[in-house]
């Protein structure tokens, strides 16, 4: 009984507060706590909220939840307060932040364009690549060269080794795509003929009427062309612990919370477990991970990792997906805070990193000995 009569007492205060404020200007805060609670937000979580609405001066707080634009100015005030306040060690700090950043990503997510899926190959854009399996003859590389009602039109597919199937014409194939902004597709089809296309050699397959969405897209993904480190995680080191000497020079070329792809010299293998470690916002950043697909040019003799990372710890997260959501700051970027070293020094690395073997060796199938010192992206 004493529960209840708290309760119900603390029930009134915070309406008659409330309605106060409403009368006083401040917009109609009882539809703005229920909105917040609806939405997932706990009660303290969007007096929170409301603070920021306050202070962001919004002529309509409850547009906070619907609107992106509106949001996005609470963010950024949020972010900027954090700064000058030094608040930023705080872990509840961090915590509601994370949750402001996955409302935000939700309302991303849920935009008609990243929710506009496909039903067909003929809806296939030309330019798409693809993952071409063959049975009984391996995984293939290929891409979209001409895509009308009657076929489909590939570029004769070719693997990591360089190798291609002998003959193709009348062969069962499987599929594979992954569809920017959208999710992963297969669907099974036969070739038709081997042909030449727009001057190079091609593959004319049946059109599908069925696709099967294999994984929808959990992620905002954008392109983020950065130098970076990269170290194998070996076993019993600790995944997330800053690297204090340079690793495998690399180049990131997109990253989102979930993962990040890079350029690096040489070759290496899926299931390699790897660490990605690079400057943002003025702060070192590790992106720990499983490389989960590579793609080999023979011309630059580099490649290009598709990394799955593991669940980031919340401070990383929550830069990470203020670049992604464009709420970083403006500020130039300092290097990564890596002590001084003689060049023999920083071309070697840690005992972790993954140039501290032998010149000649490989690790992970990477071709350590066609590593460059002085690598760069073109």
């Amino acid at each position: 009984m004493p529960i209840f009569i708290v309760l119900a007492t603390a029930s009134i205060v915070i309406y008659l507060h409330l309605s106060r404020r409403k009368k006083t200007g401040g917009g109609n805060w009882i539809q703005f706590y229920t909105r917040g609670k609806d939405v997932g937000f706990s009660l303290k979580e969007v007096e929170l909220l409301r603070q920021l609405a306050v202070k962001c001066n919004l002529e309509d707080p409850n547009s906070l939840f619907w609107s992106q634009n509106q949001f996005d100015i609470c963010i950024r005030a949020m972010i900027r307060g954090i700064k000058a306040s030094g608040e930023g060690e705080s872990q509840e700090t961090h915590d509601f932040l994370a949750k402001l950043f996955d409302y935000r990503k939700n309302i991303e997510m849920n935009k008609p364009k990243n929710k506009h899926g496909i039903s067909n190959s003929r809806q296939i854009s030309e330019g798409q690549w693809l993952r071409v399996l063959a049975s009984g003859s391996g995984v293939y590389k290929s891409q979209v060269v001409k895509n009308t009602s009657q076929y489909l039109t590939i570029s004769r597919p070719v693997n990591n080794r360089n190798s291609t199937s002998s003959a193709w014409e009348g062969s069962k194939i499987s599929v594979y795509f992954w569809r920017v902004d959208d999710a992963g597709y297969v669907f099974d089809s036969t070739v038709q003929d081997e042909i030449f296309s727009k001057g190079i050699l091609a593959l004319k397959i049946a059109h599908s009427e069925s696709l099967f969405r294999t994984q929808k897209r959990k992620s905002i993904r954008i392109k983020f062309q950065k130098p970076a480190y990269l170290y194998l995680v070996t076993e019993g080191s600790e995944p997330y612990k800053l690297e204090e000497y340079p690793g495998l020079k690399c180049f990131l070329d997109d990253i989102s919370d979930t993962g990040c792809a890079v350029y690096a010299a040489g070759k290496a293998d899926p299931g390699l477990r790897v660490k990605i470690q690079f400057s943002l916002d003025n702060a070192p950043i590790c992106m720990t991970g499983t490389i989960r697909s590579t793609s080999y040019s023979e011309e630059t003799g580099r490649s290009r990792l598709h990394i799955e990372a593991d669940n980031l710890p919340v401070e990383n997260r929550n830069r990470i997906l203020a670049e992604v959501l464009g709420m970083q700051s403006d500020e130039d970027e300092e290097e990564l805070p890596f002590r001084d070293l003689d060049d023999e020094a920083a071309s070697i690395g840690s005992k972790n990193s993954l140039v501290s073997v032998s010149e000649n060796s490989t690790l992970g199938n990477i071709d350590i000995g066609s590593i460059s010192r002085d690598f760069e992206l073109d």
